[in-house]
């Protein structure tokens, strides 16, 4: 075994991208890939400084959405450029978006799963940002991506994940076995 010093290397890393409103009602993106599921019906995300981290604190309402492979250059460059010096970045994605049902938070319309959520606590909050625990309001899903039983079926969304070691993106595969199942074999 080779040793490696303490990095942010926990695997996968989702793609998050956090929609916001701007001040003047126009729909803001950043890519976030610190983030993950906090409990049942919350999230948690840390947050540096950035105009999403200003939104949100002016209206603590946003949207998250799963990176794909087909968004994935705007994806990219919604981490890389600032809304705070490009104001033009929504724009240059091409992205289209429309209001969430449950929050005052934009949808955008490339995604295949979106969910509506509300800040419940920050923590660590200083002028570098917070770490951000999340209530889960709402989950919306593209109909093209639900299976059979109408269910959002992971599989077909092509969701990639952030390789943290080597600074890409890899797309998730197939389904490769059952949880709560498949480890039953063993008893």
């Amino acid at each position: 075994m080779k040793s490696f010093k303490p990095s942010a290397w926990v695997l996968p890393q989702p793609v998050l991208i956090i929609g916001t409103y701007n001040e003047d009602g126009s729909p803001n993106a950043m890519n976030a890939a610190w983030g993950g599921q906090w409990d049942y019906h919350e999230l948690f995300i840390s947050l540096g400084s950035h105009a999403t981290t200003d939104n949100l604190n002016r209206c603590g309402e946003f949207t998250v959405a799963f990176a794909t492979t087909d968004s994935l250059p705007a994806a990219d460059f919604v981490g890389i450029v600032s809304g705070r010096k490009d104001p033009d970045k929504m724009k240059k994605t091409g992205w289209t978006a429309d209001k969430a049902e449950k929050v005052n938070a934009p949808v955008f319309n490339c995604f295949p799963m979106t969910m509506e959520c509300r800040i419940k606590e920050k923590v660590h909050e200083s002028e570098t940002g917070f770490y951000m625990v999340a209530e889960i309001v709402n989950i919306l899903c593209d109909e093209k991506y639900l299976d059979d039983n109408g269910r959002p079926d992971v599989e077909k969304m092509k969701l990639i994940t952030f390789d943290p070691i080597g600074n890409g993106y890899i797309e998730l595969g197939s389904k490769v076995g059952n949880a709560f199942r498949d480890g039953l074999t063993l008893k």
